[in-house]
Order: structure tokens, then C-alpha cells, then sequence
């Protein structure tokens, strides 16, 4: 990572108005390597445990790749990828001895210490991209309604409120291989901002609101208040929430 800026990170979990808790939410730092970050998120469904037994798989088999990685020699993007492949096969093994229907979404963004950034994901949790409070880029959601986004049959408004909105194409667990994206930043600079969360979080903003959240506030501060807009715009039908926010400051702001 070069002398120019530092990370500084949040995550932010809460249990919405659902009985249970079956987001997960880690940010790692790499145990060896200064400057190695590893922001995941993962949303569980199926049944009362089910859906938490999955996320417990995501993070578990997320955290024994990452303390085995090694930027300098490792592909990035590969990690990953086998981190995508090796939860959801954990996760079918644990649906065989369990009566739930274990599942979950999985988003993670790799920050490398030369400043280059890898991201993943399956399902719908997302990563977004902004530099200062201007969008760049999210990742595309694999569920139904992006389907009919992509086809010009709905906007993505009308699909927020779309009464199918929770019906997903593909996730970790399910008997068909996940759906997997992949996504590239050749170099983060200072003002870059990523910010990764379950569908608990993003459906109640539009990516202006996020990107005046992101910018305006501490990582701290924007974790805590897109949580508690979040609860307040769901009025008592919220999902369980969990977010990771990494943003690169320049040290003269410190």
C-alpha cells in the first residue's frame, strides 16, 4: 500500500424486524501482510437456523483461504472464486444432515497492499464503488427482477418495490452451481470508497443517497446511519442488515 493514504473501515449488523439473525459480516486483516483487507458479507435464508449455519459457512471457509493467501504469489480473483466454491459445497454437505434448506448470498471485495482491488459475489448482497460521493460502480444482482432490469422490461426503481423482488436467480448452497461476478480495480486511489451489504441495506436507498452517506460521514458514522435509515424506512418489515464500509483517506485528513 503506498504512503499516500490509509484505510480506515466499519462494519455495521443488526437484526432488522426478523426473529433471527442470519447475516454475517467480517472485515479481515491480513495476519502477515500490512495493507491486505478482505470486507464480506453474507445473507443466510432457509429456515430458523438454516440460513445462519450458511453464512457461518461463508465466513468460515472465507477466513481459512485468507489466512492462507499470499498476495505476492496468489491470484487474487482465484481466491475468491474458490472461496464462492468451497462455501457452497460446504453448505449443500451441511443441507444433507439438516431439514432447513440452507443458502446465502456472499459479496467480498480483496484490497491488495499495491492498492489493486478484486471483488466476488453471488446472490444479492452488493459491493459498491464510489470516489468521494460519485457512483462508479456496483455489482449486478443475480435475482429476478435485475433479470427484467436488464431486459428493459422494469427500471430499477419499479424493481425495488417489485412484489417478486426477494425471488434470486442463484446462491451459494442451492443444487445448481452459484452464479458468480467478477470485478477489477487496477488501483484504488485516496477518496475511493467500498462499501458491501445485504439487501436488508441497499433496498431502501438509491445510489445518490449512498454516495452523500459515504462521503459526508466517518466509515463509523455512515455504518451506523444507513442502518438506523434503513430500520426507519422499513417501518417494522426490515430484513436482517450487515454492511462493511473501506475508505482510503488521504493521511493529511487524518
Amino acid at each position: 500500500m503506498s504512503t499516500g493514504y490509509r484505510l480506515t473501515a466499519s462494519t455495521g449488523i443488526h437484526k432488522g424486524d426478523r426473529e433471527y439473525q442470519q447475516d454475517q459480516v467480517a472485515l479481515l486483516r491480513h495476519h502477515r501482510i500490512n495493507g491486505c483487507v478482505l470486507g464480506i458479507v453474507a445473507d443466510g435464508m432457509g429456515g430458523r437456523s438454516g440460513g445462519r449455519k450458511a453464512s457461518d459457512q461463508v465466513m468460515m471457509t472465507a477466513r481459512q483461504l485468507f489466512e492462507r493467501y499470499d498476495p505476492q504469489t496468489d491470484d487474487g480473483v482465484a481466491i475468491l472464486k474458490q472461496m464462492i466454491q468451497e462455501a457452497h459445497l460446504v453448505i449443500k454437505l451441511t443441507a444433507i444432515s439438516a431439514e432447513e434448506e440452507p443458502h446465502s448470498t456472499m459479496a467480498a471485495f480483496l484490497i491488495n497492499p499495491g492498492g489493486d482491488c478484486h471483488w466476488v459475489h453471488t446472490g444479492d448482497s452488493r459491493i459498491y464503488h464510489y470516489h468521494g460521493n460519485r457512483f462508479i460502480r456496483k455489482s449486478t444482482d443475480h435475482s429476478y427482477v435485475q433479470t427484467l432490469v436488464n431486459k428493459g422490461e422494469l427500471t430499477e426503481e419499479q424493481a425495488s418495490t417489485h412484489p417478486q423482488s426477494n425471488i434470486l436467480m442463484g446462491c451459494l448452497g442451492t443444487e445448481n452451481d452459484p452464479p458468480v461476478d467478477t470485478h477489477f480495480i487496477s488501483k484504488l486511489r485516496p477518496g475511493d470508497i467500498l462499501l458491501a451489504c445485504s439487501d436488508g441495506v441497499w433496498h431502501y436507498f438509491n445510489n445518490v443517497e449512498i454516495g452523500s452517506v459515504l462521503a459526508t460521514l466517518s466509515a463509523r458514522e455512515a455504518s451506523e446511519f444507513l442502518i438506523e435509515k434503513a430500520r426507519a424506512r422499513a417501518r417494522g418489515t426490515g430484513d436482517n442488515l450487515s454492511l462493511v464500509i473501506v475508505k482510503l483517506e488521504r493521511l493529511d485528513e487524518a
